[in-house]
């Protein structure tokens, strides 16, 4: 099959797939189905990979201290949270501002926590 018929038939299936939740009643409910379905098993799977990381890394999570594994595992909390009420942050600017401040400060706690592990 040459490249020209693969891309034809790609934009065919887009096409197609795009009419339909276009002009079948509940299509785009059907759609958002999809979208929920699509995001729970990319949550699901990115939860399974920090096990897995934390399972391999258990020893040295261990060793960094109580003090810097709490401010480690809070920066990840207030990442998980913060980005679960980014939809509701972003309707104000207060909340975006909050959004980044937060944003920003766990990152950077939890990069000074692995950065005074490596020194």
């Amino acid at each position: 099959m040459s490249s020209r018929v693969k891309h034809a038939r790609n934009i065919a299936i887009v096409l197609a797939l795009a009419a339909i939740v276009a002009i079948v009643p509940g299509g785009g409910t059907g759609a958002n189905v999809v979208l929920q379905a699509v995001s729970v098993i990319f949550l699901g799977a990115l939860a399974w990979v920090a096990a897995v990381y934390y399972r391999e890394h258990r020893t040295s999570l261990l060793s960094f201290g109580d003090a810097r594994r709490a401010v480690l595992y809070g920066a990840i909390a207030a990442l998980a949270v913060t980005l679960t009420a980014t939809d509701r942050l972003w309707h104000t600017s207060a909340g975006s501002v909050a959004w980044l401040v937060l944003m920003g400060a766990a990152l950077y706690a939890g990069g000074a926590v692995l950065w005074s592990a490596r020194r």
